[in-house]
């Protein structure tokens, strides 16, 4: 069977190695460079409990599966590339402030924040709630005004620009075609079926197409209105700081005050923004300042910690809030995107579920169904338009769950 996907981000790359090893030969088209997307973007947090909680609707099933299949997922893909992806499993910290159970946040709101919130229903057999001096003594830079914090000791992150190139290297050891540079301008049919997508170059054909162009996935052409699910680019920000002289870095993902800081090697990543700006991609000196004043909040001794980078990239988002898996209503084209905050969490599922769906026809997540917009889809289940995704923020129920400290 012959391949081709639009898009060398993690969705991309992981369904193209894992068609690869199973035979397919697979060609991945990328406009940029592979990773340069939302992937290399993103904070790299493994973090189902702290995103989707223990609720039981098919985006947290899917959660929880991508979080069972990551350790197996890394072992696999650093023994084909002799890549480390710096996968660590240091657990994550979610704390609640007294500050915000009063109704205010430290120095304001900025008006793209809800980026690092943790779920109000977090909590499970794994989960364990903390009083304030427990939280302290875990994580000692944390303010004096935190109330108290949920401990989750399963959840991880990893290096997304080692993750990169450990799945390109994979892939190409697997057989697979990498082309960087080549922007998929449509997707060329043949009576009504998908027979390959074009470029400025050539055209590749293939026996199935699949789009995992993240915050692009809409504006891929040739195809009859309603084709593709309606992907639309949520902007993020995040700022890296590093740490003075003697200062050590804390040991775990800490989520609270809006934001989330993530340790990575020798800096500390705080993030993230969320905010609809279209496609672009401009740094703000008012979100800067925001994700500045936020991380102060939360652990005040950043105040003296240096900043080392800061940039913006776009999430794929949905009406829903549910990612968009599988066949579309153009026979032989299927789509992989909508994973908005969570493209890193779910991209070993991804790679099982669109693998399973284009090479046995197995659907493993009708929720998922990317016909759902267009009125096609053979089965939406209800709860796919009962869950409509919030991000994480003050009208998430937060309060609610700290109340108890």
């Amino acid at each position: 069977m012959n391949v081709v996907i639009v898009g060398a981000g993690v969705a991309g790359l992981g369904i193209g190695w894992k068609l690869a090893k199973a035979g397919a030969k697979v060609k991945v088209l990328e406009r940029a460079q592979a990773g340069s997307g939302a992937t290399t973007a993103s904070g790299g947090m493994i973090a189902a409990t702290a995103e989707l909680g223990h609720s039981e609707t098919p985006e947290a099933a899917f959660a929880r599966r991508a979080n069972e299949l990551w350790p197996g997922f890394v072992a696999d893909v650093e023994a084909q590339s002799g890549v480390s992806v710096d996968y660590r499993k240091n657990g994550s910290l979610m704390a609640a402030l007294k500050s915000e159970h009063r109704g205010h946040s430290h120095g304001g709101e900025h008006p793209a924040a809800s980026g690092g919130q943790p779920n109000p229903h977090a909590q499970g057999a794994d989960i364990a709630m903390l009083t304030a001096e427990e939280a302290r003594a875990m994580e000692p830079m944390l303010t004096e005004d935190v109330a108290g914090a949920l401990w989750a000791p399963h959840e991880a992150t990893i290096n997304t620009h080692a993750l990169v190139r450990a799945l390109v290297t994979a892939f190409v050891k697997a057989g697979g075609k990498l082309l960087i540079n080549e922007t998929a301008v449509l997707v060329e049919t043949e009576g009504g079926r998908a027979i390959g997508v074009r470029t400025p170059f050539a055209l590749h054909r293939a026996d199935a197409c699949v789009i995992a162009a993240g915050a692009w996935t809409f504006g891929v052409e040739g195809l009859p209105p309603g084709a593709l699910p309606p992907v639309i680019p949520v902007k993020g920000e995040i700022v890296v700081l590093t740490p003075p002289a003697g200062a050590v870095l804390p040991k775990h993902v800490v989520w609270g005050n809006e934001i989330y800081v993530v340790p990575r090697a020798d800096r500390l990543l705080v993030g993230a923004t969320v905010e609809r700006a279209g496609f672009d991609t401009s740094k703000s000196p008012e979100a800067y300042r925001w994700l500045l004043r936020q991380s102060t909040g939360l652990m005040p001794a950043l105040e003296d910690w240096n900043v080392a980078e800061h940039w913006a990239g776009l999430r794929p988002a949905t009406p829903d809030g549910l990612p968009v898996l599988g066949a579309t209503a153009v026979d032989g084209l299927y789509v992989a995107s909508g994973q908005y905050r969570n493209g890193i969490l779910f991209a070993p599922a991804v790679a099982e579920v669109m693998s399973r769906l284009i090479l046995e026809r197995a659907n493993d997540f009708p929720a998922f169904d990317p016909r759902r917009f267009d009125g096609s889809a053979p089965h939406v289940p209800a709860s796919v338009n009962e869950t409509a995704h919030r991000a994480p923020g003050k009208d998430s129920g937060f309060q609610e769950w700290h109340t108890g400290f």
